[in-house]
């Protein structure tokens, strides 16, 4: 058995029901229909019953039912994000990472695939260490469509029960991973930077928290399967085997859940555009720059080392530079060979999105600035002094090897 937390609110012994509202730090006491309730915004920080009116707030601790067993769960399960039947890297990323979780419980890895004439799909799978690959292949999931997704999904757990899912947090797995959870009434960590297993099988997910100032360490003990999201190039994929392993096996689903409310008639590609998180070399834009015409040499030192110009939150939010070239947890996950950021400070959200680049290079006024921990080089001086001396400098090579060409 397990205990679970609540506060009981007795309005008769309120008093001044304003001044007892105003007590709690996060908002959580509401008055509705004339008494105080507590809304789900309360941390349990009992403020409310150590300094209001005697008897108005109490703090009882329930008997709830008993905790999952934890026996009847193994395994940790990869959702396979794919278009078309292209698998999406992602994909990769994670299977290796459940190899390694799975590792220490010596357990199996399972992938889930889904999907219309995806078999040549669920052969690849087999070469990156996957123990068993569940594939359901259906006409009606050649397009996605949450219902008959989530709906083959839950057929999946009901089937495997895994005791952790990792789903990538693709435009596909944002959607489906929260719709499963639901299904489930079981937990979701989305965004996770860092995973973890105990050797009892509680998966520790670690996702930066309030605001990126703290690293939270989340733990769902008490229920199974344990869910979550992880981005695009935060995890290394592993090396492709010349030789395939494990084993495909079907997963049939009755044929009138794959029937949803929706219904996908046809799928238009859409234009290729080139994503920062393929680029070899990104150039960052920071708060340093200080005005908006100042990017065109950034973009110009990352033009002449064949990259893209990205940029922080304050860069994307101020319309100086497009959202999707956002660097960080609130933007793009990037993994590049070189990245230079110019004034750049490196909060912790930024740096979360970047700090798995092969070569890291930082620019700043500021001696202290956060982003010199994690950089490989560091260049403490004004970015307008730095930034033209290293264009003089590219520009002459540049020259150099086309006459040395002539």
């Amino acid at each position: 058995m397990r205990l679970v937390a609540k506060l009981v609110i007795h309005p008769e012994k309120i008093g001044d029901t304003a001044a007892f509202i105003r007590l709690c730090p996060f908002g959580a006491l509401e008055e509705r229909g004339g008494t105080v309730q507590v809304s789900a915004a309360c941390k349990m920080c009992r403020l409310c019953v150590r300094k209001g009116p005697p008897g108005a707030a109490e703090y009882v601790e329930d008997t709830a039912a008993p905790a999952v067993d934890k026996s009847q769960w193994s395994g940790v399960a990869v959702y396979a994000d794919h278009e078309e039947g292209v698998l999406h890297p992602v994909t990769f990323e994670l299977i290796g990472k459940a190899r390694e979780l799975a590792a220490v419980i010596r357990q199996p890895v399972r992938v889930l695939l889904m999907g219309g004439g995806v078999s040549q799909a669920a052969h690849e799978l087999l070469h990156y260490g996957a123990d068993e690959v569940y594939v359901c292949d259906d006409p009606a999931l050649r397009h996605f469509s949450i219902e008959p997704y989530a709906a083959v999904f839950e057929a999946f757990i009901a089937q495997t029960r895994p005791a952790a899912i990792l789903v990538g947090a693709t435009a596909v797995g944002r959607q489906l991973a929260p719709r499963v959870a639901a299904r489930l009434k079981t937990g979701l960590t989305a965004d996770c930077t860092v995973l973890e297993m105990n050797e009892n099988t509680d998966l520790v997910q670690i996702r930066p928290a309030f605001g990126g100032n703290i690293m939270a360490e989340i733990v769902t003990p008490n229920h199974r399967p344990q869910m979550a999201t992880v981005r695009y190039k935060v995890m290394n994929a592993p090396e492709r085997s010349p030789h395939s392993s494990g084993q495909i096996v079907s997963l049939h689903v009755d044929p009138t859940r794959l029937k949803g409310g929706v219904q996908a008639l046809e799928a238009a590609p859409k234009p290729e555009e080139k994503y920062i998180e393929s680029a070899d070399v990104l150039v960052v834009a920071g708060r340093g720059v200080k005005k908006e015409e100042d990017l065109a040499m950034l973009e110009e030192l990352a033009s002449l080392l064949g990259g893209q110009l990205a940029c922080t939150r304050p860069m994307a939010e101020a319309g100086w530079i497009d959202a999707r070239r956002q660097v960080g947890l609130s933007g793009r996950t990037v993994r590049p060979k070189l990245i230079i950021t110019c004034g750049v400070s490196g909060a912790i959200q930024f740096v979360a999105g970047m700090d798995h680049a092969e070569t890291i290079v930082a620019i700043n006024r500021d001696e202290k600035a956060p982003i010199f921990r994690v950089a490989h080089y560091g260049l403490v001086g004004d970015l307008y002094e730095i930034v033209p001396y290293l264009l003089g400098q590219l520009r002459e090579r540049k020259e150099a090897a086309v006459c040395a060409n002539v």
